[in-house]
């Protein structure tokens, strides 16, 4: 008396199949893992990283992660808006360079000629 397992044809057997494609889920998976360890906005990495999406465009935004805390910035049709005063004003010299003269709320002296 032979066990009927040992004479089965391997290619009948559906089992050898699922097998087969267990393997290639974890290949899969393993490739996936890759991907998002290689990922700038990983979720899990403690690095700084800017990411720009659509450059120069009107939808363009820039994605800032700083350790676990991301910022998105979207771009405007606008340049220069947003809150804020004016500070003071910024001289370049002859020489190349800046001289920056903080503006006051008092008007500046007049001098007389």
């Amino acid at each position: 008396m032979t066990l009927r397992i040992l004479n089965e044809d391997e290619e009948l057997d559906p089992i050898l199949s699922v097998v087969n494609l267990v393997d290639v889920f974890l290949v899969l998976v393993g490739a996936l893992m890759m991907v998002i360890a290689a990922n700038p906005l990983n979720p899990f990495a403690s690095e700084k990283a800017v990411v720009v999406k659509n450059p120069g465009e009107p939808n363009m935004e820039m994605v800032i992660k700083d350790g676990k805390k991301i910022e998105k910035y979207k771009a405007t049709d606008t340049i220069g808006s947003g809150e804020g005063a004016r500070a003071g004003v910024a001289y370049r010299m002859k020489d190349g360079s800046f001289v920056y003269v903080p503006e006051t709320d008092k008007a500046p002296a007049q001098t007389g000629k």
